[in-house]
């Protein structure tokens, strides 16, 4: 009976690993900074863009708990302002679908599309074998700026709690109530 409450619990705090790829090199460790993504990473906004405060994600297109992740920020997109980055880490499309969710012009709307998709089994929304060169640059750019924090999962979420002011990050999937905890939010 206890087996599987902890594989479902497992579950719910999974997130996706460069290991689960076959990427097991171990990159240096650098301080996660609010700062340093805000100018370093490429990524599209949603949510309350006139928010005082930033809930930075990286994520990967073919990454589920990432997609369990969008869903349950969408219940917070009206209180804070979210920037989703995204990575190629789990296998090739996910630079192409990131490529299209970076050029889209309505990144928020493709990307609701696209979690849809990819959490029905169906792969998610299609990319284009040709990516700009500026935009695998960025991608690649936000890889090696997700490794160097030293992150072991996708999503990881890095922010200002609201009510200490303290930088905090965090990898894996939430629900809404534990994302808004984590944020320092206050849910009606």
């Amino acid at each position: 009976m206890l087996f599987p409450f902890l594989m479902l619990l497992s579950l719910v705090l999974a997130g996706c690993s460069p290991q689960d790829a076959g990427n097991s090199a171990a990159p240096a460790r650098r301080e996660v900074s609010v700062a340093t993504v805000a100018s370093q990473a490429k990524g599209f906004a949603v949510g309350s863009l006139m928010a005082a405060n930033t809930v930075y994600v990286f994520f990967d297109t073919q990454c589920p708990h990432c997609g369990h992740l969008w869903e349950a920020s969408r219940g917070l997109h009206g209180k804070i302002k979210f920037v989703w980055i995204p990575v190629g880490m789990i296998n090739a499309i996910s630079s192409a679908q990131a490529a299209a969710l970076l050029t889209a012009v309505d990144p928020a709307a493709l990307m609701g599309e696209h979690e849809a998709s990819l959490l029905a089994g169906k792969g998610g929304i299609s990319g284009s074998s040709s990516v700009p060169p500026d935009i695998e640059k960025a991608i690649k750019s936000n890889t090696q700026l997700l490794n160097s924090f030293g992150a072991e999962a996708v999503p990881f979420v890095i922010a200002k709690n609201l009510k200490t002011g303290q930088t905090v990050s965090r990898d894996g999937a939430m629900s809404t109530p534990v994302l808004a905890e984590f944020l320092g939010l206050d849910l009606p």
